[in-house]
């Protein structure tokens, strides 16, 4: 259930809470985040599977959820006698904090265009009311 904009600016908020109420990504895949960040080298799939203790398809639905937001980066890695694997690393968070910064002056925008198409909207229904001297 989302919460209200006024409950939203009333609870006390982390930078991590910025994951789900930009993109909306469950505790999973911001657990997920917290792993490639704090790891010294990009991970496979399976490698985050094992530290967040999940398999390996629950792991690979978390990632690829961070992969279409923005939060990861992803690099093939090829054998030398052939084929490939991916591993997953995250993403500048310069690059990801100014996206998320346009995605606000967007929502914004948007919000400020609402008000004013209801005060439009509603301004000319409402009964005028006499003020007493």
């Amino acid at each position: 259930m989302v919460d209200s904009m006024v409950e939203q600016l009333q609870s006390d908020m982390e930078c991590e809470g910025l994951l789900a109420c930009f993109h909306g990504l469950k505790p999973l895949d911001r657990q997920c985040f917290r792993e490639f960040v704090e790891a010294d080298e990009p991970l496979t799939v399976d490698e985050v599977a094992a530290t967040v203790d999940r398999e390996r398809s629950t792991a690979y639905r978390s990632v690829q959820r961070l992969l279409q937001t923005g939060f990861l980066e992803k690099e093939q890695i090829n054998y030398e006698q052939g084929g490939y694997y991916h591993v997953y690393m995250p993403t500048d968070p310069s690059v990801v904090a100014d996206e998320m910064q346009r995605l606000l002056n967007d929502w914004y925008a948007q919000m400020g265009q609402l008000i004013q198409e209801f005060e439009d909207k509603y301004s000319d229904a409402a009964p005028a009311t006499e003020v007493e001297s």
